[in-house]
């Protein structure tokens, strides 16, 4: 009887890649669900799809890491090739490439919070396109009449600014742009605030403020759409964000910094007393400089007079005036002779006409006048009679060929519907609307036949 052999050999079990993949990813996120891990970025691409891809390196290794679109969006700076950054996520094997890889869950900056970081990227942006030169600041107004504000309704900040523009000038007009200063969509509504003043309420100059705080607190004033805002705004912006100590980037675009939001409203607009005072001065010593100026003007008027020039001329005048009262008493000779001339001229005629029978001529003219007048009423006469028998014969032809004249014969017009006379009966279809005006009104109709 033969005895059956014994196999004492391990099992072999052959994996598929896909199985080994599996099996060697979930030992991945078994031992490492969830790892900090330091290094530098190297290789970063940031897809359309919002996904940002890097590797992390050190001096021996390195290691794929990507930071999908929904943890990305929460990065407050941009990483970048040679940033040193401390990641928190989880391994895994990224099975169509057989590598494992850390999928990024929350990054920062080695050696700087992130806040920091995002903020000086944003600086150096926007310092490098401009918006920080002095040649773009525009000048604040000397006298605004009206002031607008960015800035909350209910913090101690618009309190402040109300109370010292009403000491300082109280005739001063505040409109308010009520935003959130802190939190998710301020930096939004503050941009909308000032787009609004320069679209919809022109003001002279805006204030955009808020009160003291961290750097997370102030962080709606580091946005890039609150620079981008204030660097568009047409009418002068005044930052006046935290305390004298803060710094924003709200602080760098705007025209004018102010320590505090309380050191606006004092920047803004000066003290009525102050400028009373200054315009007296000005009136005064403006009244000093018209009066040292017709003083001088009066001693060079002097001299002037007094110059040889001026007397040589004053005797040329003097000169002129006695050859005109020559010419003039010249003229008053000749016309005295003239008119005694024509005095005895007229002695000599009205003589004449004394001895001439006035009465008699006048009869002989009123004779020859009554007779003319006479004639001329025959003549209208016969003129006027024959025109009213022309008239008469005009008026029978035209009743006779009178378009109502031949109505009455039993005729009638028909026009189409645009008011055109029908002569053929191809102008109009079937089932076209005509009017048809006989010798006392006009019928409608509705063509149903016609005969060409």
């Amino acid at each position: 009887m033969t005895q059956p052999s014994l196999n004492f050999g391990p099992v072999r079990r052959i994996y598929s890649v896909a199985e080994l993949s599996l099996e060697i990813r979930n030992l991945f996120e078994k031992q490492f669900p969830d790892v900090w891990v330091t290094g530098e970025v190297s290789n970063f691409r940031a897809a359309g799809s919002g996904h940002l891809y890097f590797t992390l390196k050190d001096a021996t290794a390195q290691l794929r890491a990507v930071c999908f679109r929904n943890q990305a969006r929460y990065l407050k700076f941009k990483p970048q090739d040679g940033l040193a950054v401390i990641a928190r996520g989880r391994l895994s094997v990224y099975e169509a490439r057989g590598e494992y890889q850390l999928y990024v869950e929350f990054l920062e900056p080695a050696g700087m919070g992130a806040l920091q970081l995002a903020f000086e990227q944003l600086k150096q942006k926007l310092a490098a396109e401009g918006l920080f030169d002095a040649g773009r600041k525009k000048p604040l107004p000397m006298l605004p009449r009206v002031i607008g504000v960015v800035t909350s309704p209910t913090g101690a900040v618009i309190r402040d600014i109300l109370r010292i523009l009403r000491r300082r000038f109280r005739n001063i007009n505040v409109l308010l742009y009520p935003v959130k200063v802190q939190g998710e969509g301020a930096a939004q509504e503050i941009a909308q605030g000032i787009e609004y003043f320069n679209r919809q309420a022109p003001v002279d100059v805006l204030i955009v403020a808020r009160g003291g705080g961290s750097l997370e607190d102030l962080w709606a004033f580091n946005e890039e759409v609150v620079a981008r805002a204030i660097a568009g705004s047409k009418i002068p912006v005044i930052s006046a964000v935290g305390h004298e100590t803060d710094f924003t980037i709200a602080d760098f675009v705007a025209d004018l910094r102010a320590p505090t939001p309380s050191a606006a409203a004092e920047l803004v607009v000066r003290r009525k007393q102050d400028l009373a005072t200054e315009l007296s001065d000005r009136a005064r010593h403006m009244a000093q400089m018209i009066r040292l100026k017709i003083s001088e003007a009066r001693q060079a008027l002097t001299e002037l007079r007094m110059h040889q020039v001026f007397q040589t001329l004053a005797t040329r005048i003097a000169e002129r005036a006695q050859r005109v009262d020559e010419c003039v008493g010249a003229l008053e000779r000749f016309l005295r002779s003239r008119l005694h001339k024509a005095r005895q001229d007229w002695l000599r005629a009205s003589a004449g006409v004394v001895r001439y029978d006035f009465t008699r001529h006048l009869q002989l003219k009123r004779a020859a006048l009554e007779e003319r007048e006479q004639r001329f009423q025959n003549d209208f006469r016969r003129f006027l009679t024959e025109r009213r028998n022309r008239l008469a014969q005009r008026e029978a032809v035209l009743n006779e060929r009178s378009p109502r004249t031949i109505l009455e014969r039993g005729y009638s017009i028909t026009r189409d519907a645009e008011g055109k006379v029908v002569r053929d009966a191809a102008q109009v279809a079937i089932g076209a609307e005509v009017s048809i005006h006989v010798a006392r009104g006009e019928l409608g109709a509705v063509v149903n036949n016609r005969k060409l």
